[in-house]
């Protein structure tokens, strides 16, 4: 039988607990904008002042390599309440985010031990987070593939692992 990845977002009280241990505006920087914005670990790595659109509230995203163009695909990321004061607080004094994928990827895991969760917590996750949880408050499968950078949307249902008790619910509210 062959080995099967399965991807396990973190529960909405995970986020939270996640989110409240993280100590320094740094570690709250990366760990809210991953939760918030389902951004590669690559793509935050690499983010600049340059890509935040402060009057449209967004971040301007250069994600991976389009095929056949020799550019890197643009798309456009919301910026919520809670993360935009945290980029403008270090994007008035930094030029760059200032940290590479590896240190990114330690302080999540060390912000997850913190936080008492037991399961391998890495960016990715957090990206899958975002993804359940943007399906969870209604948005729509067209678009999440536009904010997670997806070509198909094949791509993007991967990510769409749904608690049967999600199921449920969503059955009796609609129902």
């Amino acid at each position: 039988m062959p080995y099967e990845y399965t991807r396990e977002p973190l529960t909405q009280e995970e986020q939270n607990r996640l989110a409240n241990t993280c100590q320094t505006h740094r570690e709250k920087l990366v760990v809210w904008t991953l939760l918030d914005t389902g951004l590669r670990v690559a793509e935050l790595a690499e983010l600049r002042k340059s890509n935040i659109d402060w009057q449209g509230h967004c971040l301007v995203i250069y994600g991976k390599w389009e095929p056949n163009s020799g550019k890197k695909k643009r798309r456009v990321v919301p910026l919520t309440p809670r993360i935009q004061p945290l980029l403008e607080g270090h994007f008035s004094i930094h030029a760059s985010l200032g940290l590479g994928s590896r240190t990114i990827q330690r302080m999540v895991k060390t912000a997850a031990n913190r936080a008492c969760i037991s399961r391998k917590v890495s960016p990715h996750v957090l990206r899958h987070s975002f993804a359940v949880t943007a399906i969870r408050k209604g948005i729509s499968l067209p678009s999440l593939q536009r904010l997670l950078g997806h070509d198909y949307v094949s791509t993007t249902q991967i990510y769409l692992n749904l608690h049967p008790e999600d199921v449920l619910s969503e059955f009796r509210q609609k129902w």
